[in-house]
């Protein structure tokens, strides 16, 4: 691979990881928990918060050691745990089917 091929995809790679932290960030900040869950439900919907938080986390430190790769993926899994709490049923996105995939 030369050297501009190089570079052009570790500036793209770099770029997709901007946006997802932005996406994600904004994600993190609307998503609440639905209202009337039972009490087993409350915990999952936490702990589906935690790891997203936690995936969001990852992806900081991978980012400062610019391990973007690392980052991007653990952006997708900390997006994904909030995509799989809205399907469920557990967390609110307010209809934000720009930030949510909803059923």
């Amino acid at each position: 691979m030369t050297k501009q091929k190089e570079f052009n995809l570790e500036k793209k790679l770099y770029e997709k990881v901007e946006k997802y932290f932005l996406l994600t960030e904004k994600a993190l900040n609307k998503i609440e928990l639905k209202e009337n869950l039972t009490e087993k439900e409350k915990s999952t919907a936490e702990d589906f918060l935690s790891m997203a938080n936690n995936y969001f986390s990852d992806a900081k430190h991978f980012s400062e050691k610019n391990d973007l790769l690392n980052a991007l993926a653990s952006l997708s899994y900390a997006h994904a745990w909030l995509d799989a709490g809205i399907r469920s049923g557990i967390f609110d996105g307010k209809e934000d089917d720009k930030l949510f995939t909803l059923k």
